[in-house]
């Protein structure tokens, strides 16, 4: 798996909700640079484990969709001879 990377608008939009998060919740002041230092650990050991489960509810999903696909096709299949 290729390192998780965020553009510079995505990383600065994600910076400031890292920091207003620990204003709020935690009354503690976070520079931006600990907040982008906070973001590189989070997306290095911990946006594997999510980045994992969107693959694995994408997986679903269209596994589901398949199967309705394929009764679909059962459905409009004509009848012959051949057996399959």
């Amino acid at each position: 798996m290729s390192k998780i990377k965020f553009t510079k608008e995505e990383k600065e939009i994600i910076t400031k909700k890292i920091q207003l998060y620990f204003q709020e919740e935690l009354d503690y002041s976070l520079g931006q640079f600990d907040a982008e230092f906070l973001l590189d650990f989070f997306s290095e050991e911990v946006g594997p484990y999510f980045y994992n489960r969107a693959l694995y509810d994408a997986q679903t999903i269209l596994e589901k969709r398949l199967e309705t696909i394929t009764e679909a096709i059962y459905e409009i299949e004509k009848p012959t001879d051949f057996l399959r």
